[in-house]
């Protein structure tokens, strides 16, 4: 499985390749007025409007002044929606093995597992129940 491994504050988080469409620096967004406040905007990408939402609302993490760089363009349900993300760090193909469940009463809906690398823990995100709860 091909994962593309991105930060929100200090924590990392990764997601499934083949729910990508693209990544792409930060652009003008253009705000929605009376929108949720997890959407931050709409952007223009090669001619397509594309809503932004800010990943770090929906995860619960505090937002504090870290500049967000990167945008990531994820398909869901044939659908092109934009999560902005501090920094996209690599993509890694890794083995499904070392994805870790976890316990019941911890477990989040939109969480799949934990990739435990030695050196450092990445959370495997199920974008579509992030997004669509």
């Amino acid at each position: 499985m091909q994962v593309v491994i991105f930060k929100l504050q200090d924590e990392e988080f990764a997601v499934e390749t083949a729910k990508i469409q693209s990544i792409t620096d930060t652009m003008e967004i253009t705000r929605v007025p009376k929108a949720p406040n997890y959407i931050k905007g709409l952007i223009n990408l090669r001619g397509n409007i594309i809503p932004l939402l800010n990943l770090k609302m929906l995860l619960d993490i505090e937002i504090n002044d870290i500049e967000q760089e990167n945008i990531i363009i994820v398909s869901i349900n044939e659908e092109s929606i934009g999560i902005i993300v501090d920094m996209v760090e690599e993509v890694l193909e890794i083995e499904e093995n070392i994805i870790e469940n976890l316990n019941e009463k911890d477990k989040k809906e939109y969480i799949k597992g934990i990739i435990n690398f030695k050196d450092r823990i990445v959370t495997l995100i199920d974008i579509d129940k992030l997004v669509l709860n």
